[in-house]
């Protein structure tokens, strides 16, 4: 019996020992000037991530759900306000907007795309939505111009949830930079992974950039001088030093996920399974996951798993029907039957920078041996 998989669903830094070298070094650099709170790493990072993603503002925070939660409430979106959201995310998108005192309100998707878009925003609007929060499902992005114009044309907010999709283009520019914010995760396992929990906040909004500052650190704009309720959110040096490091290697690292996606692909060609629907016009897809859709998605599942490879499911229940949203049933929640029919379908293959040719062929094997 197979207790550990051959093939894992993710590869993290200890088993890339040069890297793993280099991300020490680092580490070692912040512990020896023991500014470990803020300070100069923070900000160089913050001013070479801005510099990746063509913002004028980065703003270092302490997760993925911090940013979205810190941008919601410097945007002053709060109690008696509605935020437009995909229900096909990690609950982290739903919890920024209660976090912040507003109200989730879940979309459908489209079947194809999985992606939320301007016609399912459009027949959403009402009186009390302030804001729209797009998510980058997987790595892929999301048709953003038409949903921008539309939230301008309305007087909304657009925050891009980018917690998957680092390094992606639209239109020749960066995931998070097309709203008026684009919010990151930096979990460990991400395309641009910590070494811990870590997120950051990208803006060409001056004013944002300055209150999300504020916010993450006590209110403060100056030592000890606390002008709005802020929180503890502040991004920790040594996992700024971690990402300076990844940084350089993200483009390098995408292309090689773009490339093991398309060999993935091939060699699920002459399956039943549906492999993951290439981008529109002019997007982009960095395979932050490699999610499929089959049938006897359970089975097959179980049939990987005794071949020593690992899978997932990103997500098994959509937001709406978790128990921290459905609630006593009370407030019933909207049905929404393209999410809930992509829930029981949808499985995560083995994708990361470092898969190989002989590991995506075995894959593919064991995939076409459970349809035989």
């Amino acid at each position: 019996m197979i207790t550990t998989p051959e093939i894992p669903l993710t590869r993290l830094d200890d088993a890339d020992p040069e890297l793993l070298r280099e991300l020490l070094d680092a580490v070692a650099r912040v512990a020896e000037s023991a500014a470990f709170t803020l300070g100069p790493e923070v900000e160089a990072f913050e001013a070479e991530y801005a510099a990746y993603c063509g913002t004028d503002h980065a703003i270092g925070v302490s997760s993925g759900t911090e940013a979205l939660t810190l941008t919601l409430r410097a945007l002053e979106i709060g109690f008696g306000d509605e935020v437009l959201l995909p229900a096909n995310s990690f609950i982290a998108t739903a919890e920024s907007v209660t976090l912040a005192g507003a109200t989730p309100r879940f979309l459908d998707v489209d079947p194809q795309s999985a992606l939320i878009t301007a016609e399912i925003v459009q027949a959403a609007l009402g009186p009390h939505v302030r804001c729209i929060v797009p998510v980058h499902l997987y790595g892929q992005t999301v048709d953003l111009r038409p949903i921008v114009a539309l939230a301008r044309e309305h007087g909304i907010a657009v925050i891009e949830d980018a917690c998957q999709a680092h390094g992606a283009l639209l239109g020749g520019r960066r995931a998070g930079s097309l709203a008026d914010a684009g919010c990151f995760s930096f979990y460990p396992s991400k395309n641009l992974g910590a070494w811990g929990d870590a997120g950051a906040i990208v803006t060409n909004d001056e004013r944002l950039a300055e209150r999300v500052r504020m916010l993450r650190a006590h209110g403060e704009r100056t030592r000890c001088e606390h002008e709005i309720v802020g929180t503890t959110a502040r991004l920790d040096a040594i996992q700024a030093a971690v990402l300076r490091v990844k940084l350089r290697h993200l483009d390098e690292w995408n292309a090689a996920r773009r490339h093991a996606a398309a060999a993935l692909a091939e060699a699920l060609r002459d399956t039943p399974v549906v492999p993951p629907a290439p981008p529109h016009r002019g997007a982009d897809h960095v395979f932050h996951q490699f999610v499929i859709r089959c049938e006897h998605r359970d089975a097959l599942r179980a049939h990987l798993a005794k071949a020593g490879i690992a899978t997932a499911i990103h997500y098994p229940v959509p937001i709406h029907l978790t128990a921290a949203y459905a609630g006593d049933g009370r407030n019933p929640q909207p049905s929404l039957p393209v999410v809930e029919r992509l829930a029981k379908r949808i499985l995560s293959l083995p994708m990361h920078s470092a898969i190989s040719d002989e590991e995506i062929a075995r894959v593919g094997a064991a995939v076409q041996a459970f349809h035989r």
